[in-house]
């Protein structure tokens, strides 16, 4: 146990549930299982994906087409756990994403943890992301536009106009290091990633990815359908450790932690 944190041993999953209904899922339960490491002095980022059986990552082009009860349960509590909710433009659009919304019970969970009522989303773009986007207009809190300088004045200042902070992270494309390292800076130590794969791969290939949640959906979607990761290079692939196990129904929800996570939560020791 380091700091609250149980780290697994290989070949054991620290939290194992099983069972027969979603509905049945003990919400607290599973934020005990899903809580970041304590005291974290740098952002510690989760992935969250959807994968069918056979490794899809969307139906129709869309995550939500994969969607199972259970899978929901732990979409909306990550959220709930998070200081920051990080997003690719592409992910936001296709989705349909709006700002998160504010339920009694997560302010009441967000309260109890120290954390703002509602968490921010944060969305990256070269500055393809429409103004008049939900994930920048309809909102309960403002948000942040992670975008570069090629994105070009007139649309910064668009987003800015639709309500948004824009954050200018490199020349040509975004600088993923640096956003995380600001994320810290602001104190957002609790960062949920939500994809795309594109945003995925770019996270990993740059170091930046702690833990992956992973929702794997009863569903064989075919042939046609992507990876949840993409823009990946072949050498850095990692090993993960398993770190929970849970069965809902025909669902698993399944978290590892990356080789990085381990070796940080082993450090403090």
């Amino acid at each position: 146990m380091v700091n609250g944190t149980e780290v697994p041993r290989k070949g054991a999953a620290v939290f194992v549930r099983d069972v027969e209904r979603s509905r049945d899922l003990e919400v607290e339960e599973l934020a005990s299982s899903y809580a970041y490491p304590e005291s974290l002095t740098h952002p510690w980022t989760r992935v969250n994906f959807v994968s069918s059986v056979d490794g899809a990552s969307s139906v129709e082009g869309r995550s939500g087409g994969l969607g199972h009860p259970a899978d929901g349960v732990v979409f909306e509590l990550v959220r709930d756990l998070a200081d920051v909710v990080l997003v690719g433009a592409g992910t936001a659009v296709a989705e349909g994403y709006s700002g998160v919304s504010r339920t009694a019970e997560r302010v009441r969970r967000r309260r109890a943890l120290g954390r703002s009522d509602v968490p921010p989303l944060a969305v990256v773009t070269r500055g393809a992301l429409p103004p008049d986007a939900g994930v920048l207009t309809d909102t309960e809190v403002p948000t942040v536009v992670v975008t570069c300088a090629t994105a070009g004045r007139e649309r910064l200042q668009a987003y800015r106009a639709a309500g948004a902070e824009v954050l200018v992270a490199g020349e040509w494309e975004v600088d993923l290091s640096w956003t995380v390292a600001e994320f810290g800076r602001r104190g957002w130590c609790h960062v949920v990633c939500e994809g795309g794969p594109g945003l995925f791969g770019r996270m990993v290939g740059n170091g930046l990815v702690d833990e992956v949640c992973l929702s794997v959906s009863p569903m064989l979607a075919g042939s046609g359908a992507g990876r949840i990761v993409s823009d990946l290079v072949e050498d850095t692939h990692r090993r993960l450790r398993l770190c929970s196990v849970v069965r809902a129904e025909d669902a698993l929800l399944l978290r590892y932690y990356t080789p990085q996570a381990v070796r940080r939560l082993d450090e403090v020791c």
